[in-house]
């Protein structure tokens, strides 16, 4: 179990804590810290607070994933899907919302947004080279594996 240390900011003081909703989560659920409720017209797109800092440690990352009901149900998604948390960003944990139904979506003060999945990061070296290893696949792109 990985602990990350995290920091209830001044505007979440009534929110619960992000977490899991189930044994099974992959993500711990982020509440919405707004004063009043915010409305999302369709089409349009809102920075949403959580009211909550993190300090995820190096070697480590957080995805902001969309929640699979507000997509399903309101088309509500986080636009820049999976948003990164980098390990060294200390300020308030904020999600990027869109509309893409045909309602106006209401974020209500507690509102589950979306959800944080920690994990493990990889960092690359890029080594520059005249050629690439070949494959069967070669640089075929959007499409060439089949239609479905």
């Amino acid at each position: 179990m990985l602990r990350i240390p995290l920091r209830r900011l001044p505007h979440a003081s009534d929110l619960p804590l992000p977490a899991y909703a189930s044994a099974g989560a992959a993500g711990l659920d982020l509440p919405a810290a707004v004063a009043q409720p915010l409305t999302i017209a369709p089409g349009a797109r809102a920075l949403v607070p959580t009211g909550f800092a993190i300090a995820i440690p190096e070697g480590f990352e957080g995805q902001v994933r969309p929640r699979s009901g507000l997509a399903l149900r309101h088309g509500v998604t986080v636009l820049n899907a999976p948003g990164t948390i980098d390990s060294d960003y200390r300020g308030e944990l904020q999600v990027l919302l869109v509309n893409l139904g045909d309602e106006p979506f209401v974020v209500a003060r507690g509102l589950r947004i979306a959800q944080l999945v920690i994990a493990p990061l990889v960092r690359a070296i890029l080594d520059e080279v005249e050629d690439l290893p070949a494959t069967a696949r070669g640089s075929g792109g959007f499409g060439s594996t089949g239609a479905a």
